[in-house]
């Protein structure tokens, strides 16, 4: 059986793919990044009584606007920051170089929710289109992709115990692992 187009459905679905083509947003992501006792520059907090690390990541989210005829082309700057100044290791408290792995392994999942916020966030500003309302939506998206995250690192300290529960730190590694082998590529 053979297929044919008619003129004006072959010109829509041009129109169509052009559309998408052109409204694919523009986005920067940093590529993930093993944490070493060296990326941790700030001094350890004096009232911190149990915590021995503190990691400090943020997320940088910016855009540039371009008005198109029925549309709005958003350019996206969106990277994660690992704030060495304000991430801490309290070193006189770390006993042995087995104790300093587990406490790098720890706070490398706070790095990684961090991490999974961000390609999260450039993978739904990449499929959104955008129309006179779009700094509501940006702001919107980011909000919500934000929240769900600050969410998800509460519950990593509160199910780990600040990783002291071995079991349950053992079962968010797998986790993180699993997250990372089947992350879509960037």
């Amino acid at each position: 059986m053979k297929f044919s187009f008619a003129p004006a459905i072959l010109g829509r679905l041009i129109c169509f793919a052009s559309f998408y083509i052109c409204t694919t947003q523009y986005a920067y992501a940093q590529s993930y990044h093993q944490l070493t006792p060296g990326d941790f520059g700030a001094s350890p907090c004096k009232n911190s009584r149990d915590v021995v690390a503190y990691t400090n990541c943020s997320i940088d989210f910016k855009y540039k606007a371009y008005e198109e005829p029925t549309y709005y082309r958003l350019n996206f700057d969106i990277h994660l920051i690992f704030n060495t100044n304000k991430s801490w290791l309290d070193k006189s408290r770390i006993t042995s170089k087995e104790m300093m792995e587990e406490i790098l392994k720890h706070e490398q999942g706070h790095y990684l929710i961090a991490y999974l916020e961000e390609q999260e966030l450039l993978r739904t500003v990449g499929k959104t289109v955008f129309y006179a309302n779009y700094q509501y939506l940006a702001q919107t998206i980011f909000n919500r992709i934000d929240a769900k995250y600050k969410q998800l690192n509460l519950d990593y300290d509160a199910d780990t115990e600040h990783m002291t529960n071995r079991q349950q730190q053992q079962s968010w590694d797998a986790y993180f692992k699993k997250k990372l082998e089947y992350m879509p590529p960037e």
